[in-house]
This record gives C-alpha cells, structure tokens and sequence, in this order.
C-alpha cells in the first residue's frame, strides 16, 4: 500500500477526526449554509472531563485520559495542547480536569480548564526525572534496522551533521509526526540543491512502531514523504526502526514518552542535531521548530565556535 505522506495532514486529520477517534460529529454534517466560497468550517466545542497523565511544559502540551464524550470520542489518552498555555503551569499529574474541548479541522485543544480534584501526590515526594539531551553530550552508538532491512548504527555517521527525529507511520495528528516529516523532507531539497552541504549531512527518521513499521512500510512511506521513488533518495535520508532490545535506553536518551492504547501511540516530539563528532549539537523537544532552524544548525555544527 503506498503511503501519502506529502498530503498526511489532511487525510490523517479526517482519519483522526472519523476514525480512530470516533469524530463523527465533525464528519456528519448538515446542509451547507451560504457563506464565502473559502470559508472554513467552524470548530465544534464538547465537553470535557479527564485526568493528568503526565505534562510537558517544554512542547507545552499535556497527557490526559478523558471520560468518554457522546457523540465525539471514547475512553483514551492523548496529548491535548491548553489555551491560555499558562494553565500547564496550574497542573500536575494525577489531577481531575473538566474543560472544553475544541475541535477545527486540522487541530484540537483545551479551554476553559478547571482543577476538580488535585493529585494526592504529596509535592514534597521526588518525581522521577527525564533525560534531557544536552549540547555536548556523546550520543551512544545505537542500532537500528533501516528500509532495506540492513542494520545501522548511530556512530557510522560521524563525520556528518546528522539530523535525526523520531516518528511512526500511522500517526494520525498532523502536528506530530506528519508535521515532522514534511520539515524533513523540505531539508531533504534543499539541502539536495547546495551539493557543498548536501555530502556532509544525513538525515535519518526513526520509528518506535517497529511491529508495523517492518522496512518494507519505512520504504514506502519514505518515498510518498520525498514525493519520489528513487531509490537515491535513501543515501541521504533514511527510515528506520528501534528494535525491541534497544528500545528502553534509546527511548530514555532521546526524552521520548510513549504509551500504546487502543491502537494509538501516544508520544512525545524529539529531533537532535548530532554534530560531525557524534555528540548533540541541539535538541528540540515538539514541533517549534522548521526546516529554516535545523538548515541554520547544520551550519552552526560543522562550523562550532572555539
């Protein structure tokens, strides 16, 4: 089956809104009313009820497994952005939640958050902490399988500014991996037109879906994604897999949260720029980030500052 990368947003979007998540309020629609030929459709507002799985200030989004909606979406747990984004700083996990959640075409978040019961976790109790990739540390030398079922392994690459972010094909939130992806494929170009940078930099997408994500569907999707089927296209970027064994430490390393429910991943964002020497240049925790800032790190690797 091929892949449709280039146009995921908008499909995994309705797929999300229809499918998986059970929006069929969103796909039912009445009668079209008049109004101008390119006006969007108006964002649908439920209410909400939930509980604080986990909250992640740096991508400014939190966990919450929400009491199933009628009419709008079962029991599950999902990364929801709040609006204002100041209402992070008001919870912590194990908190009760009621809001509203609103839904436009292409993204969803909460407003109107209110604490109904706090977490009894005593904030005096240590809470574990994440391993945060910092500028200078050395990234191990892990393993991974690509799209042609070969085995590689993060070190072979030094030598180059390496680019490497973390997705899975059947992501169906289109600011998470699909947004992800198109970034990467916008480097890919143009880095593809500046022949200088283009053989000291390699960019590599790694799944953490290895189940489905055999090489045979990294292929596929690598190609819909570079919108070409060229096989040449995968000396420059390639698609992997995390194996099982590999997985706990690569997932501790790279501060990738992950939890499998109902069919659904529910994770963080993690992109690095590894310098030519193997060690983290940058790293960006969410999608605040473009091609235009990883294309200016490139520069700034291979040049560091004494």
């Amino acid at each position: 089956m091929t892949h449709k990368c280039n146009s995921f947003s908008s499909r995994l979007a309705l797929f999300s809104l229809c499918g998986l998540l059970a929006f069929s309020a969103a796909c039912n629609r009445g009668p079209s009313q008049p109004g101008p030929a390119n006006a969007q459709p108006a964002a649908k507002r439920y209410p909400f009820k939930g509980k604080v799985i986990s909250v992640d200030k740096q991508a400014g989004t939190a966990n919450i497994g929400n009491e199933p909606i009628a009419g709008f979406m079962d029991e599950m747990i999902m990364p929801y952005t709040l609006k204002p984004a100041s209402t992070l700083d008001q919870l912590q996990p194990g908190d009760s939640i009621s809001a509203d959640v609103v839904v436009a075409p292409d993204k969803y978040w909460l407003e109107n958050v209110k604490v109904t019961a706090h977490s009894q976790v005593s904030p005096d109790k240590p809470t574990a902490t994440v391993h945060i990739p910092a500028p200078g540390d050395e990234v191990p030398n892990f393993k991974l399988v690509n799209q042609n079922g070969k085995r590689v392994w993060l070190h072979q690459y030094r030598g180059q500014t390496l680019l490497l972010t973390l997705i899975y094909t059947r992501c169906p939130f289109p600011d998470f991996c699909p947004r992800v992806s198109h970034e990467f494929a916008a480097i890919d170009r143009q880095l593809r037109a500046d022949p200088a940078r283009y053989g000291k930099t390699h960019l590599l997408s790694i799944s953490f879906d290895p189940a489905h994500d055999t090489p045979k569907i990294l292929r596929a999707y690598g190609f819909s994604c570079a919108g070409s089927k060229d096989p040449a296209l995968f000396a420059h970027w390639e698609f992997s897999a995390i194996p099982p064994t590999e997985f706990p430490e690569f997932a501790d390393y790279f501060a990738l949260t992950y939890k499998e429910e109902g069919g659904l991943i529910t994770h963080s964002l993690s992109t690095a720029v590894i310098s030519p020497d193997g060690k983290i240049f940058k790293w960006y925790h969410g999608a605040d980030w473009q091609a235009s800032d990883l294309l200016q790190d490139i520069v700034a690797a291979a040049h560091p500052v004494s």
